[in-house]
This record gives C-alpha cells, structure tokens and sequence, in this order.
C-alpha cells in the first residue's frame, strides 16, 4: 500500500529544523530534548497520534499544558482555531483522504499547534500535504519560518480540495453535455446521488475551514511574517470559490435529476394519453358488440343473411365519426 509519509520513529514521522532561508536538518526523537535553536530557525515535528510514544512525548515532553494536550488528542474535532493566549494557537484543519480505498470526502484531520519557533502537527491517517511540504525542504523551497510551515500546510490542503472539486465539476459536465447532445441519454442516478453526496460531505468540512483562514488573516503575533494575511487571504478566497462551486454542483445536480423527472412524467403522461384515445375508441365498439352479444331474443339482424355486415358497417360509421370528433377537438 502507498503512504505519503516515511515510516514512524517511536510515532515521529518527521522532525525539521528550519534554517530561516527554505531549507532544513532531519532530526531524530532522541535528539528532540538537546535541540538548542538559534534564532533563526525554527522547529517542526509531525507525528502520529495514534502511537502511544507520541502521546506519552506530548504529555511529557512538549510542554504543553493538559487543556492543549486534551484537545490534540480528542478522538472527533472538527476544523476551529484555539488562542491558547502568549501568541499560541491550536488549529483543527481537514484534508482531502487521498490513501487508496478511502473516500476522498471522509476527510483527514490534522491538528496543528503553533508558536514562535515551533509548530507541532499530528494527524492519524497520512495526507499527502505533509509529504508536500517535505520535498519542499528537502528542495530548499520550504518556509522558512514557524508562521509559514503553517501557512504551507493550509495551502497544500487546499490544493488538493480544489482537484476534486474540480473533477466534480468536470464528471457533471460531461453529463450534460452526453444530455445535450442525445436527448433520449439517461444519466446515471447512482453517479448523481455519489456526486451530491460527496458534495455535501465536502462542505460540512470546508464551510468552518474558511472561517479558520478567516481568523488567521486577523491573527498578529510577534512570530507572524507581515504579508501572511495576504496569503491566508488568498486562501479564504479559494475556498470561498470552492465552496461557491460544491453549491453550484449541487443545483446542477438538481437541475438534472429536474429534468430526468420531467422527462419521465412527460412520457408516463404521454402514454397515458394514447391509452386514453384507444379507449375512447374503443368503448362505443365494445358497447355496441356487448349489446348485439347478449344471448337473448329478439336481437336486430340475427336472421338476416347479411346482419352481420350490417354491424360492421355500423361499426366502422362509429369510428369515423370518433374520428372525426377527435381532429375537430384536436385531440389528434
């Protein structure tokens, strides 16, 4: 099975000093406790807080107090920011769940805690954000300081949210266009209901998450760099448009499954109708020949040779009067 992230140190999965200029050093858990940082750098450790080691190391040894702890820790979050006050915070973000068999909608979550020279993450499924930002310093290109390693993580995430929500836009359109192009073309409700399902899952996350980055663009602390509101103004922008996207899907959605169910009552009405003329032309027939069929006496024409063309032509007298009555009332 692929993973984005390397394996596990004790529930350490990476561990970066930051050198201020993109770049940084890989650290090991054993030398977490003698790191001495100079002033410009910074530290980042991601962990998996599904590993008892990495519980215990942030109990213990993060320094972090017992309410941080708590929620770092809590089983189900959503996204939200914490001011832990001193120019610390906590952000509860979500990610697009790219690990194979899972459902992109059913998304990862990712707890941050963040302070001058340091940023903690920790996350119980891998996102392939994280494994973004690596390569970033492992390039040299990375942040360069605590502000921006967050700042790099919401921009990841965010790119990978506006890839599906592109192709949900892109499975709806090819709908259309196979709908526009064979009017007879029945699209598939299955997909639809999928489409709108995902949708829906997706904005229940990403509705709160604008409003983290809504929050972020105001937070100013000691530790922030000056133009990081432009950016995670930038970022509120797209999940802004993401969002207004995931509604338009679903109208469309609407719209579509509108327009399937036009379709199928027109053609129940459609049918109904023709039932209901060959009725009406039959009704005074099968009157007539009940009548001339009842097995009693004294019924018109039963000895005469030709009685029974008499009926037929009585008959065929009615269905072209029906006939004739129905094109003049335009009911044909």
């Amino acid at each position: 099975m692929q993973q984005y992230e390397s394996g596990t140190e004790r529930g350490l999965i990476d561990g970066f000093v930051l050198d201020g200029h993109g770049g940084g050093r890989r650290i090991t858990r054993s030398e977490l406790p003698l790191l001495d940082l100079k002033p410009e750098e910074s530290l980042w450790v991601h962990w998996d807080r599904g590993v008892p080691e990495a519980q215990l190391w942030l109990r213990e040894s993060s320094g972090l107090n017992e309410f941080a702890c708590d929620l770092l820790l809590e089983e189900a979050t959503r996204p939200r920011l914490v001011d832990l006050g001193g120019e610390r915070l906590l952000l509860f973000l979500r990610g697009v769940n790219l690990n194979p068999g899972a459902v992109p909608e059913d998304m990862v979550s990712l707890r941050v805690y963040a302070e001058s020279q340091r940023v903690i993450s920790l996350r119980l499924r891998p996102l392939k954000a994280v494994a973004d930002l690596r390569a970033d310093l492992d390039a040299g290109r990375g942040p360069k300081t605590a502000s921006e390693v967050v700042l790099y993580l919401a921009h990841y995430l965010t790119d990978r949210v506006d890839t599906l929500i592109g192709g949900l836009a892109d499975q709806l359109d090819a709908m259309e266009e196979a709908i526009e192009e064979d009017e007879r073309s029945i699209p598939d409700q299955h997909q639809l209901r999928a489409l709108r399902r995902r949708a829906a899952g997706l904005r229940r996350y990403l509705a709160p998450q604008r409003e983290i980055y809504s929050q972020m663009i105001r937070f100013k602390a000691s530790w922030t760099v000056a133009d990081d509101a432009d950016y995670w103004n930038e970022l509120y922008n797209r999940l802004t448009r993401n969002l207004e996207e995931l509604e338009l899907v679903r109208e469309r959605i609407s719209l579509i499954q509108e327009a399937e169910h036009r379709r199928i009552t027109e053609r129940m009405n459609r049918t109904m109708y023709l039932l209901g003329i060959i009725t009406g032309f039959f009704l005074p027939m099968s009157f007539v020949t009940g009548l001339l069929g009842i097995n009693v006496g004294g019924i018109p024409g039963s000895d005469a040779p030709y009685g029974f063309a008499a009926a037929c032509v009585v008959i065929l007298g009615i269905v072209a009067f029906q006939w004739w009555i129905f094109r003049r009332m335009r009911w044909l």
